[in-house]
Order: structure tokens, then C-alpha cells, then sequence
């Protein structure tokens, strides 16, 4: 069990998920600070970031600071309701312009690095060929604050998109909600610890 403080510490640490895909919390609202860490991500191979928060985006800073980057942003909520699966459609586009370059490495995040970032990740690493409890497991084990809680949309915006069978679906479902019965974490609390450090 990680205390509130390491909750804090995660916010903004980059996880490695795999050789080319990082997850983490967003910029530093400090310019400087967010330079430093800007430079911290193109310093470990970032080549590409995806932003996934509705409420910001760093594109202009990002364009200033590392243009040779590759910005994408496809902002949405983070209010427990219902992930389109066109906005999955989107993140998984993205990942396959970027991984065209055999030296692709991609950064997605959202604000804390919770919710919306790793659920994209989560529907990435299923394009990948990862199942489910597999890219659950790699993304909480690289970032224990990860809730994603929006791998079931990600999940059945997969299986629509890839036109698989129901009876699949369903059983990478239940073993999915077999994982977060064994895999829960505070939500309420990480959020709280992030929040009162901001």
C-alpha cells in the first residue's frame, strides 16, 4: 500500500509501460518547471505526446520549447461517464502515425495521470495485441496510481472497431472486472493527495 505522499510523488513521474509507450501526470503549471520536465521526457526517447485532458492543452508550449516533437491532443471529460470510441479511435491513429518511425516513443497523459491517460494506453496496448489483463496489469505495475477507469470503453470501442465476436468480448469483460475486484485502489484518496499538493 503507497502512502499519500508517494500518491503525490506519482502525479508527475513518467512510468514506463513498454520500450515505446510512457504514461504520466501532466506539465508543471510553472513554466520552468514544466521545461525541465518537458526536457526530462525528450531526455528518455519522447518523440510523440498525446494529451488527452479537455480542460488544458500544451500544444504552444510544446511547439516553443521541443518542436521537433509530435503534439496530439484529443481533450475529453473526466467525469465518469461514457469514452466515445471515436475519441479511442483517435489515440490508436495517432499511435500508428508516430509508430511508423521504428524510433517512435509516445507520452500520453492527462491531468493526474489517473483516469484518461492510462485508459488511452490501456486501448493502445490492445491494439498492440496485449489482452486485457495483460495491459491492465503492465500499466498498474509501472504506475500504481493508474484507476483507468475507462477500460471498458476502451475494451468494447476494441471489439467494435476490430469487429470480433460477442462471445469474445464478453469473456475479456468478465476477466477485466475479475481484475479490478482483485486489483482495487483508493481512488478518492490519490486524487485528494494530488490535489492538496497542486
Amino acid at each position: 500500500m503507497i502512502t499519500e505522499n508517494e500518491m503525490r510523488e506519482w502525479h508527475r513521474t513518467m512510468c514506463h509501460v513498454t520500450p515505446w509507450l510512457y504514461i504520466s501526470g501532466d506539465l508543471h503549471p510553472d513554466s520552468a518547471r514544466a521545461q525541465a520536465q518537458l526536457a526530462e521526457w525528450v531526455g528518455r526517447g519522447v518523440t510523440d505526446i498525446v494529451d488527452v485532458r479537455g480542460e488544458w492543452s500544451d500544444a504552444a508550449f510544446v511547439a516553443e520549447h521541443a518542436p521537433e516533437v509530435g503534439y496530439y491532443y484529443f481533450g475529453t471529460h473526466d467525469d465518469g461517464s461514457l469514452q466515445l470510441d471515436s475519441w479511442f479511435d483517435q489515440g490508436i491513429k495517432a499511435m500508428h502515425e508516430a509508430r511508423r518511425r521504428k524510433d517512435a516513443t509516445l507520452m500520453v497523459h492527462c491531468h493526474m495521470g489517473i483516469n484518461r491517460g492510462p485508459s488511452m494506453a490501456f486501448a493502445m496496448l490492445l491494439e498492440e495485441g496485449y489482452s486485457c489483463v495483460e495491459a491492465l496489469t503492465d500499466i498498474r505495475d509501472s504506475r500504481p496510481i493508474a484507476a483507468i477507469a475507462y477500460a471498458e470503453d476502451a475494451l468494447r470501442a476494441h471489439h467494435r472497431r476490430h469487429g470480433t465476436s460477442a462471445s469474445l468480448y464478453l469473456a475479456e469483460r468478465a476477466a477485466m472486472r475479475e481484475w479490478f475486484s482483485d486489483n482495487e485502489i483508493d481512488v478518492r484518496t490519490v486524487i485528494r493527495a494530488i490535489r492538496t499538493a497542486s
